[in-house]
């Protein structure tokens, strides 16, 4: 389970259920290592824009922790590249906001 490191609640956002979602390729996020998710809980969306990221100009949208409101990451809303695509409608969240729990490396 991965717990959100600055929120006294300790929402978290990925479900053990979820883990299954989880695509175990490692991404590189703003702030460090990052993975990508298929769906996130607890988190709010930010407007989206464009961003040139590290594999070309994507449209995103930053996510937020729905608690404590500390940006987590982004969502992928369009990838105008078509190698790209997979990631449309998917989820970065970066571990340098993360605790990792039970036994996740």
């Amino acid at each position: 389970m991965l717990q959100q490191r600055s929120c006294d609640l300790g929402v978290h956002l990925i479900p053990n259920s979820a883990f299954k979602e989880l695509h175990l390729q490692s991404f590189q996020g703003s702030q460090g290592r990052a993975y990508l998710f298929n769906s996130v809980v607890n988190v709010g969306c930010g407007p989206a824009e464009e961003r040139v990221l590290l594999t070309g100009l994507h449209a995103v949208a930053d996510i937020y922790c729905e608690n404590c409101k500390t940006t987590l990451g982004w969502k992928y809303e369009h990838a105008f590249e078509s190698s790209q695509k997979y990631k449309e409608g998917k989820f970065i969240i970066e571990l340098a906001h993360m605790i990792k729990d039970n036994g996740w490396e």
